[in-house]
């Protein structure tokens, strides 16, 4: 079947080669900064993660969310996901790697990662965020195959293979919450240091996959002979619903202990991200960007005729997706070192370089996900067309 990422329209060609023009720049600019330094960043000492840690934080999220299609369907027998459950595994790939790549190129020297494998230190979360996050990459990509073929040949799945994706579902919780833990485990950070840092994570995770997941099949609907049934999609939307309402809760919670407990160290970080501090505002914009996307998202979600729009429902997934990504990027990311130890208020802005490189190893991203979303397809056709397979579980028929 991977041959069949190799054929196809003049359309599909000119979008191959424009993702991979953006990746071999992405590549360039890599090379560049790996020589040069990480100066051409907006990085420092006072800020050393920025652009580059917020997308890991962003991408393990949507890698973790092909849960909520493979969790229905294998646990709770919801035969509508079934023709969606190699897609949502399909997606993880991507966002995995990805994921991966950004941590090589905000080290600098990625062959330093090399020190993870060769000096592994278990008391370190970075030890295990690798081990998750790579074992979680390794699971789908034996699942999605194996189950494309399957459904493609009609046959059920072996015992192995049905382990495998029971196990897979604990694996995505885990990857989010061990990378909740970079944060959340270090004291000197107050604006980290909350309990709930890891089911804030996991919950505009299982907001932002699903809404992701909508947009690609009404994109696989427009330049394919892929059909979603309704009934998948208004699940996936309510998913989004209370996933999305549940994370807005979160960050009430946090606000309320922050303020109502009046301690300025823990205050601080929260002042400069809603209100600015000393004159300092970099940050307002975004945060307030980021509560009036989610907020108006989840206003459209819970009006039923709304939700039930496909209009309305692409922009309330647009709107998701983006006001996660401020939250879940420069938001958290940046905002947790200020202020600085010294009670100093340093400002991060990304660079032309830092963002291009970021658009560039998204491209990369999107150029994996089209290749398999290409072969998908090419299984849909037989597998998702009657007659269908047989066997309980494996189709929508």
């Amino acid at each position: 079947m991977i041959e069949k990422a190799l054929s196809g329209s003049k359309t599909y060609w000119l979008w191959v080669g424009f993702l991979g023009l953006w990746s071999l720049l992405a590549f360039a600019l890599f090379v560049n900064q790996w020589i040069g330094g990480l100066y051409v960043t907006g990085m420092s000492r006072d800020i050393p993660w920025g652009l580059y840690i917020a997308q890991l934080t962003f991408l393990v999220g949507v890698a973790a969310s092909a849960v909520m299609v493979v969790l229905p369907y294998y646990l709770h027998d919801y035969k509508a996901f079934g023709n969606i459950t190699v897609l949502g595994e399909f997606l993880a790939i991507p966002a995995v790697i990805v994921a991966m790549l950004f941590v090589g190129v905000d080290m600098g020297r990625p062959d330093r990662l090399a020190n993870i494998l060769l000096h592994p230190s278990p008391n370190s979360p970075m030890f295990w965020d690798f081990l998750s996050v790579s074992g979680y990459l390794l699971l789908n990509l034996v699942i999605g195959f194996k189950t494309l073929y399957l459904k493609i040949n009609g046959l059920k799945p072996p015992r192995w293979l049905k382990f495998l994706i029971l196990l897979s579902i604990p694996w995505a919780v885990s990857i989010h919450t061990v990378t909740a833990f970079l944060y959340s485990g270090l004291a000197a950070r107050p604006f980290w240091l909350s309990a709930i840092m890891a089911p804030r994570f996991l919950a505009s995770a299982f907001a932002c996959g699903p809404s992701l997941l909508i947009l690609i099949l009404f994109v696989l609907e427009r330049v394919s002979s892929f059909r979603a049934e309704r009934a998948v999609i208004d699940k996936l939307s309510q998913i989004v619903t209370y996933a999305l309402i549940l994370s807005i809760f979160f960050l009430l919670l946090e606000f309320f202990t922050v303020f109502y407990s009046r301690m300025p160290h823990h205050m601080h970080p929260f002042e400069y991200l809603l209100f600015g501090l000393e004159g300092k505002t970099a940050a307002v914009p975004y945060a307030w960007a980021s509560i009036l996307l989610t907020v108006f998202a989840a206003t459209i979600l819970l009006i039923p005729k709304l939700r039930k729009s496909s209009p309305w429902l692409q922009s309330a997934a647009v709107m998701t997706i983006l006001g996660l990504w401020i939250d879940k990027g420069l938001n958290i990311v940046a905002v947790g070192f200020v202020p600085t130890p010294m009670e100093e208020i340093v400002e991060y802005t990304p660079t032309a370089p830092e963002i291009l490189l970021t658009v560039g190893l998204y491209a990369f991203g999107a150029l994996i996900f089209t290749f398999l979303c290409k072969i998908y397809l090419a299984g849909y056709r037989i597998f998702g067309s009657p007659p269908a397979p047989s066997g309980p579980g494996e189709t929508i028929s």
